[in-house]
């Protein structure tokens, strides 16, 4: 198993910013320090994939890089394969997952990012947004017929930890009479032998380097464990450094 350098935001906008906006200079970092020029982007998440395409192109483009993506690709597998790095945006996460299954892309990613080809040390920087970041079993996913139930890129490895992008915080002024999310990663912990979730409010990404997990952005991230109290963790916090405390 090779290096891991995964990039995970919490989402692509913030209020008064526009696409990717807020997380120009982490992505732009990310790319630079792999000497990445070329990015091939995994619009399954969104059904209008040329619109979704168009709109990524437009940002990585005034940045520099050359994106495309592998929903035009002649061979989608070989085009995996190939890329420099791998941007998986956000949307509906059950689409996303079952429309990498049925263009057999989900084992190809994998061995992509975490396995180093023969020619390299480590594999493709990654990068996700929103559901590019969580796969399921995840306490906004409904159980579905797909056969994997573990994370794409997060596991096996220490800290036991999943995490929940975006995050936000209950409104006690609200009419609102639904579950919040808070509630529904209650109910998940409900479940027997549930890791530990990590709730990334809006403008928060986690930076994965082999084994170090470290929170940046905007926002403290908020970390729930079963029975425990929610706990706030601020930016710059390893969770992997912290992964004694989140097993507790």
């Amino acid at each position: 198993m090779s290096p891991r350098n995964l990039l995970l935001l919490s989402n692509s906008t913030v209020h008064g910013s526009g696409y990717l906006e807020w997380a120009a200079t982490p992505i732009k970092e990310f790319l630079a320090s792999k000497g990445v020029r070329r990015v091939l982007f995994v619009p399954y998440a969104l059904r209008e994939m040329d619109d979704y395409t168009e709109k990524a192109a437009k940002t990585f483009t005034a940045w520099g890089y050359e994106l495309s993506s592998v929903h035009k690709a002649t061979d989608p597998r070989r085009a995996v394969s190939e890329a420099e790095a791998i941007f998986v945006g956000g949307g509906n996460t059950f689409q996303l997952l079952k429309t990498l299954y049925d263009n057999k892309l989900l084992e190809a990613i994998r061995r992509r990012v975490l396995e180093a080809s023969l020619n390299m040390f480590e594999g493709a920087p990654y990068i996700g947004s929103s559901a590019g970041t969580t796969w399921p079993p995840s306490p906004s996913t409904p159980p579905t017929t797909c056969p994997s139930p573990t994370p794409l890129l997060l596991g096996p490895r220490p800290p036991p930890l999943q995490h929940q992008p975006p995050l936000h915080d209950a409104n006690p002024a609200t009419k609102h009479m639904g579950e919040t999310r808070e509630e529904r990663i209650r109910q998940y912990h409900q479940l027997p032998e549930t890791p530990p979730v990590l709730g990334l409010r809006e403008g928060s990404l986690l930076r994965v380097q082999l084994d170090k997990v470290t929170l940046h952005g905007l926002h403290p991230a908020r970390l729930f464990r079963p029975g425990k109290q929610a706990e706030e963790f601020p930016v710059g916090t390893d969770f992997h450094s912290s992964s004694s405390k989140t097993r507790r």
